[in-house]
This record gives C-alpha cells, sequence and structure tokens, in this order.
C-alpha cells in the first residue's frame, strides 16, 4: 500500500506546464479571433457576406483571405490548447500538438521546395503579381497591397511599367477611352520628398515618354527582381523569424505532448 501510495503522489500534472500552455494559447486565441474578426467585417463592409458569390468574382487575391485563413487556424489552435491545457484533456492537446505539427511539416517542406525549384517560384511570382495587376480596380484591398507593396519596393509592375497594359484601365491600346491610358498607378511614381500631399494623378501618360525620361518620374523596376533583392538584404533577418516561429511550434509541441505525458501518468495510478 505504501509502495503504490508513494508512486501515486509521485505522478502529478505540472502546474507549470499547465498555465504556461494555458496563457500561451489564450493570447495565441485572442489573436486568432481578432484576426478572425477584422476579415469578417472586412468582407461585410465589402459586401460579400450578403452574397457569397462574390468571393470567386475577383480576378486577383483578395488579402482579406489572408486574415481569415491565419485567423480561423489561429483560434482553432488556440482554443484547442486553451480548453485543453486548462481541463487537461489529452485528446485536444493531442489535436493541437499534431494539427500544430502538420503546419510546421508544410512549412519546413514548402521551405525546402522553395530553395530546390527557386526558377518556378520566380515564374510563379511574376505569374501571381500580373493577375493581380489585371483586376488592379477591382478590389480596394488589393488595390492598396499592390500600391503598398510597389511604394516599399520601389518598383512597378511584376516586371517593369509595360506590364500594366494587361490592366484594362491603363493599357496603351488606341480604343481605351480612360484618362490613365498609357499611365501607371500613383504608387509607381518617384516620390518628391517636397510634396506634402500625394499626388495621384502623377502617373498619367508616363508610359508615352520614352525609356531614360520615364526614370524621372517613375520607378522602372519590376517587383519580382525588387523583393529578390530586398530578401538577399535581409536574409538574416527573414531566416531569424522563421526559425523564430518554427522554435515556437516545437517548444509547443513539446509542452503539450509533456502534459499529456503528465495526465495519463496521474491517470494510471487512479
Amino acid at each position: 500500500m505504501n509502495r503504490k501510495h508513494h508512486h501515486y503522489k509521485g505522478a502529478e500534472v505540472s502546474c507549470c506546464v499547465k498555465y504556461f500552455l494555458f496563457v500561451f494559447n489564450i493570447l495565441f486565441w485572442l489573436l486568432g479571433a481578432t484576426f478572425l474578426a477584422v476579415g469578417l467585417w472586412a468582407w461585410a463592409e465589402k459586401g460579400v457576406l450578403a452574397n457569397l458569390s462574390s468571393i470567386t468574382d475577383l480576378g486577383g487575391f483578395d488579402p482579406v483571405w489572408l486574415f481569415i485563413v491565419v485567423g480561423g487556424v489561429m483560434f482553432v489552435l488556440g482554443f484547442a490548447g486553451c480548453i485543453g491545457a486548462l481541463r487537461e484533456n489529452t485528446t485536444l492537446l493531442k489535436f493541437f500538438s499534431v494539427f500544430l505539427g502538420l503546419i510546421f511539416f508544410l512549412e519546413l517542406t514548402a521551405g525546402i521546395l522553395a530553395f530546390v525549384f527557386k526558377d518556378w517560384i520566380k515564374d510563379q511570382l511574376n505569374f501571381f503579381i500580373n493577375n493581380n495587376v489585371k483586376a488592379y480596380r477591382d478590389d480596394i484591398d488589393l488595390q492598396n497591397l499592390i500600391d503598398f507593396a510597389q511604394e516599399y519596393w520601389s518598383c512597378c509592375g511584376a516586371h517593369g511599367p509595360d506590364d500594366w497594359n494587361l490592366n484594362i484601365y491603363f493599357n496603351c491600346t488606341e480604343p481605351n477611352p480612360s484618362r490613365e491610358r498609357c499611365g501607371v498607378p500613383f504608387s509607381c511614381c518617384v516620390k518628391d520628398p517636397a510634396e506634402d500631399v500625394i499626388n495621384t494623378q502623377c502617373g498619367y501618360d508616363v508610359r508615352l515618354k520614352l525609356e531614360l525620361d520615364r526614370q524621372k518620374y517613375i520607378y522602372t523596376k519590376g517587383c519580382v527582381g525588387q523583393f529578390e533583392k530586398w530578401l538577399q538584404d535581409n536574409l538574416i533577418i527573414v531566416a531569424g523569424i522563421f526559425v523564430g516561429v518554427a522554435l515556437l511550434q516545437i517548444f509547443g509541441i513539446c509542452l503539450a505532448q509533456n502534459l499529456v505525458s503528465d495526465v495519463k501518468a496521474v491517470k494510471a495510478n487512479w
């Protein structure tokens, strides 16, 4: 009896692991809920929730999808980890660790494939950007995302300003009645430090000029090349972020598995 009693008392759930995992996941859960709420609010503002078929109407990428998908995954993971830790529920804890492990494996696989198939990834990035150039005026969130990317990386189009011929408002064909014909969005323009107010018409007719003259007014480098250059210049920071995220995921899996082992050990002595 004494040996059994001693063994029972030796098997206990670690309070540090339990509540650390709980706090970690409740923050994760709340952040996921925030992302999800922002995404749903954005869709509600655009009328997507009133007409779900409009989700497929956009020819390009809707940035709201990022908030919906990332928020949804974080919400589910946070819920499973939080409730699993608080209630010492091994089913939810196993789901949390397996799901987190699957995400880690997918990230690792994507990283390896991106390194091995660099040229294919570059082609897909080019295709992705050009598709979104076509849909530039179709969605305000997409428009803001493209403008931000072109301003941040000092670029214009996927490979250059002439990629904007793909857009019906900016193409240079004679029948095009748009005032923006043969132009580019204002985010392609070289900023004048003396201007406090953004001139949204700075890109009008700029592609009618000669190549050397264009450089005075707009960025002439493509966003694919500028993005590659940015990655090379910030390789240590980008790699550090990915390693940090990976370590957090591994740490979360280890904590969950540790708690599962503790719970099983305690139940084995009942």
